[in-house]
């Protein structure tokens, strides 16, 4: 029996009856959401609320009305807070064409972002949009998936900001806050 079978057959039995300690997976968890309307003229959230339906199930759901419509233009800025004495800046601001996203998912980053809600939202296709903004029943197990398969956060809680602008005009405000354990 030469050197290498024998290592592997002595790995093979410290694998046995020493196993490997399973390593927990991070998790996040839906704390609370506030959607604001920033021009009731323009459009307004018909529901915007999380709901616990049991100790492992919970989700996020919203409406956005729209009034003046079609939208042929809008931008999104995103940006990431965690809470540490206050709200500190996690990551960098992020503003894109929200028309152009949908239509060409060339950014890597916009295009894990729009990952994570696509299937439950019916922004799913370009400009022009004629009708209201729906985000239904998004599950935190599916955020879980999608999010901690890719991305490496340091435990604590975090605020995601969403500003919503048409024509240069800040038109709606939603803040997702969450926990990452």
């Amino acid at each position: 029996m030469n050197f290498q079978c024998s290592m592997m057959i002595a790995g093979v039995i410290y694998l046995m009856f020493f196993p490997m300690h399973s390593v927990e997976s991070s998790r996040i968890d839906f704390t609370n959401i506030k959607c604001t309307s920033v021009n009731k003229e323009f459009s307004d959230f018909e529901y915007c609320f999380l709901k616990a339906t049991n100790r492992t199930y919970k989700y996020l759901s919203l409406k956005v009305r729209l009034y003046k419509i079609p939208i042929h233009q809008f931008t999104v800025n995103l940006g990431l807070h965690k809470r540490s004495n206050g709200l500190m800046p996690f990551s960098q601001n992020v503003t894109f064409d929200g028309c152009k996203m949908v239509a060409d998912l060339g950014n890597p980053f916009v295009l894990f972002l729009f990952a994570l809600f696509k299937p439950y939202s019916n922004i799913n296709h370009s400009c022009p949009y004629t009708h209201d903004i729906i985000v239904d029943k998004l599950p935190t197990h599916f955020v879980n998936q999608q999010f901690t398969r890719y991305v490496p956060f340091p435990e604590g809680d975090y605020v995601f900001n969403s500003n919503w602008l048409t024509n240069g005009k800040n038109r709606a405000i939603v803040r997702v806050h969450f926990s990452f354990t």
